[in-house]
């Protein structure tokens, strides 16, 4: 009789607590490497104890020689586990200036939660492992990191429309590793993992040489773990403090009481102005924490002036007892886009989906849209929702429209025209 293969038991628990027993639709981000290789092989092996459904995409950046042959070996290898696969290219963005690992990850995260989308998954398995936690918590120490910092990476987080599961932040990449060699399984080995101009690769050096004086992986984990615990309760408070202060309207803009951030503790008024600012930018991480402080500041002191602006957001008196954050319509990418068949995340805001055969292109409302939309108004083909008509000009220009060449075809948020559907999607927000 065959030896039956080896399996690894901790990674079926942890997808069992973090879906509660469900099997659903999940999805698995798979690079070709160690980690995420042995995520697909044991949670192929839960799969088919559970009776869940597993789809496989493999994200090609296009940055190394390698990256197509790697993707076509993920394919392969999910197909022997009877797994359906996706290869997604990263094209647009790709040759902008800046951070190039930076702008990769972020593009990783935003074309999985589109493919998330598109196949209709609960969620999204990662291959983080207890050393990347430990090599987080180090790089954020290193950078002066509070609570959400050396938080690090949650086992559940929902971002960019999407839920996000680690099941292997219990597990060493030792030990992944050597459960693929026993079952004769294989992976590739990235050479960038070795290349000591990266952040990571340094810390993941420093650990193995802080290791013999008791600073290990395991210790720094159990330090992320209990600061994410302090994290959960600040964030609860934050969230009352959202309700009492926080109003978020229909194009994405928030109005925030100024009163009850006087009056809270400072680290939750912070807290609930850095989520604000994400929410409304779309932006994943919040704002440089010098420049937050001292947007706080103007605020509680009531010196904005006739505005501010920071982290893709304008910052502007509302009356006399309330701010207003909209979209920052220059931080806006004007450039139309086609929407791939499922829809995709837009300015990391919205989620937004065309009928099909729709030939429009996607780009923001803007003063044009905004001007076409006045003159709809003025013929009676068109009426201002509530909603509509409740927000800043500076958040409805933002919100995303259909274009057929220059004619304005759909405005869904103002509720025009037909084409496109739009809902919120974006940060997490303590609101709600």
């Amino acid at each position: 009789m065959a030896e039956a293969a080896p399996v690894l038991p901790e990674v079926a628990e942890a997808l069992d607590a973090l879906l509660a027993g469900a099997a659903p639709r999940l999805g698995l981000a798979v690079s070709g490497g160690g980690d995420s290789m042995a995520l697909m092989h044991a949670a192929a092996d839960w799969a088919k104890a559970r009776g869940a459904a597993l789809s496989v995409a493999t994200v090609d950046h296009g940055l190394r020689p390698e990256s197509a042959a790697e993707a076509a070996f993920v394919a392969r290898e999910a197909a022997a586990l009877s797994l359906p696969h996706e290869t997604i290219r990263w094209e647009e963005g790709r040759g902008a200036a800046g951070n190039l690992q930076a702008a990769a990850r972020a593009a990783r995260r935003r074309l999985l939660s589109a493919w998330a989308a598109r196949e209709g998954l609960e969620a999204v398995a990662l291959g983080h492992t207890m050393d990347d936690q430990a090599e987080t918590v180090l790089m954020r120490l290193a950078r002066g990191s509070g609570v959400d910092g050396l938080s690090a990476m949650a086992a559940r987080t929902e971002a960019e429309g999407a839920v996000w599961l680690r099941p292997l932040l219990g597990l060493r990449r030792a030990d992944l590793r050597a459960f693929l060699e026993a079952r004769g399984a294989a992976w590739v080995e990235d050479p960038s993992n070795d290349d000591p101009r990266f952040d990571r690769v340094r810390a993941r050096r420093s650990l193995e040489a802080l290791d013999p004086l008791g600073l290990t992986a395991e210790g720094l984990s159990s330090t992320a773990a209990r600061m994410r615990s302090a994290r959960e309760a600040l964030d609860h408070a934050a969230a009352a403090l959202a309700a009492e202060a926080a109003r978020e309207g229909a194009c994405g803009e928030m109005r925030l009481a100024v009163a009850p951030l006087r009056a809270a503790p400072t680290e939750l008024s912070r807290r609930l102005l850095r989520a604000a600012l994400a929410r409304v930018s779309g932006a994943e991480y919040g704002a440089r924490a010098e420049a937050e402080a001292a947007l706080m500041s103007a605020i509680l002191s009531w010196r904005l002036g006739g505005g501010r602006s920071l982290h893709g957001c304008l910052i502007r008196p509302d009356g006399p007892s309330h701010v207003m954050l909209a979209r920052e319509a220059a931080a806006v990418d004007p450039a139309p886009m086609a929407l791939p068949e499922g829809g995709a995340i837009w300015d990391g805001r919205f989620f937004l989906a065309a009928r099909a055969g729709e030939n429009g292109l996607v780009a923001p409302l803007g003063e044009a849209g905004a001007r076409r939309l006045t003159e709809l108004a003025a013929t009676g083909e068109w009426r201002a929702p509530a909603h509509w008509r409740a927000a800043p000009q500076a958040a409805r220009i933002t919100t995303p429209a259909l274009w057929r060449g220059e004619a304005l075809a759909a405005a869904p948020l103002a509720g025009w025209g037909e084409g496109l559907t739009a809902r919120r999607a974006g940060a997490g927000w303590p609101g709600g």
